[in-house]
């Protein structure tokens, strides 16, 4: 027996290990402190500024507030599956990080069905918000995980499918090969349309504004968290949340930004600065955008997302099986017109259908 294999292949893990929880510990301090700055500016407000210089210590402040409060479980809860439901939601961001490329030199696990292993683990994370629901004997926390479940499950199948488009154009599972592949030029600016459907997929599995209707305050009493507090609630707001988004910007970095490649040199540094900028327009939908009613979220992924993503899919399958030594310009020509068109034509689509519906709704009265 190799103990010395043995004993590298545990240290391996463990540093690993430590990597994806701090990236995830991380996340939760830095970017809702980031976010509530960011409101504040936009909304031409001060944000918090109180605790330590400019509000810097505000993070420390909330989280031994939360690690105080009085932790309380239903008493015709499961108190089982309600204490197992945050960290059950907290493995998808903690595994996934097992196979993006953090280097050149590292990469946790480089495993040749990354892709594959991205789509399985992100299909786990509906498991702890549901559970989460189910668990607390709630009919408003119920609602929550089911919509959650709903929503989720729904935006899930565009997203895979801009994974399906990359993985077709890399010619291989790897995240390395991703990468490697868009040595010359971003997968970003070959297929925007991808990129843009990747983004607003993954907001709205993230249950982020304005698809946040699983934990919608005004209708259901922030939803599967209703039950929640203290530390428990801390797990699904902060570090669930924001390590979700996080590792949704890491993602979509490596598959379509280039990962850790930049202009001049290639370093983690440039991965962290792309997650920021990715981050950052999660938290500019939230003070820009209104939510959606359930009614329209679901439309909108059945109707417009999905149809969308599956025609982006057939013209670069046809375009790399009749071309493949051109086609990226070709794709790169059709995706473009495709977002400037979606962009143009969408608002105006969609305002006329809400016009006919208040119509027939004044008709019915």
């Amino acid at each position: 027996m190799d103990y010395a294999a043995i004993l590298d292949t545990l240290v391996r893990i463990l540093f690993g290990f430590l990597i994806a929880v701090a990236v995830v510990m991380l996340s939760a301090v830095v970017f809702p402190f980031s976010m509530r700055r960011l409101w504040g500016f936009m909304g031409d407000r001060l944000g918090p500024n109180r605790v330590g210089p400019q509000g810097f210590f505000q993070p420390i402040a909330d989280g031994l507030k939360l690690f105080i409060k009085e932790d309380i479980t239903p008493s015709q809860a499961n108190w089982l599956l309600f204490l197992a439901a945050p960290a059950v939601a907290l493995v998808t961001p903690t595994l996934m990080q097992v196979v993006i490329p953090f280097g050149e030199n590292y990469t946790i696990a480089d495993l040749n069905i990354g892709l594959i292993y991205i789509v399985a683990v992100g299909s786990f994370g509906v498991t702890g918000l549901l559970l989460g629901g189910w668990a607390s004997n709630n009919k408003y926390s119920l609602l929550g995980g089911l919509r959650s479940a709903a929503q989720m499950i729904s935006y899930e199948i565009p997203l895979i499918i801009t994974i399906v488009i990359v993985a077709i154009m890399t010619g291989s599972l790897s995240l390395n090969s991703v990468v490697g592949a868009q040595g010359t030029v971003w997968f970003g600016a070959v297929q925007p349309m991808a990129f843009f459907i990747y983004i607003i997929a993954g907001v709205a599995e993230m249950n982020r504004t304005p698809f946040d209707l699983p934990e919608a305050e005004s209708e259901l009493v922030s939803g599967y968290m209703t039950e929640y507090g203290g530390m428990r609630f801390a797990f699904y707001a902060a570090l669930i949340e924001w390590g979700n988004a996080t590792v949704w910007a890491m993602v979509g970095s490596t598959l379509f930004l280039g990962g850790y490649r930049g202009p001049w040199f290639n370093s983690p540094v440039w991965l962290a600065l792309k997650v920021m900028v990715m981050v950052f327009v999660i938290i500019w939908f939230f003070s820009t955008f209104p939510r959606l009613q359930v009614d329209q979220l679901m439309s909108f992924a059945w109707k417009v997302m999905i149809p969308l993503s599956l025609f982006n899919l057939l013209v670069t399958g046809v375009l790399l099986t009749v071309m493949p030594d051109n086609a990226y310009y070709a794709i790169a020509a059709i995706s473009w017109v495709s977002v400037v068109l979606f962009i143009a034509l969408f608002p105006r689509v969609l305002k006329g259908n809400l016009l006919k519906k208040r119509l027939r709704a004044m008709k019915g009265i």
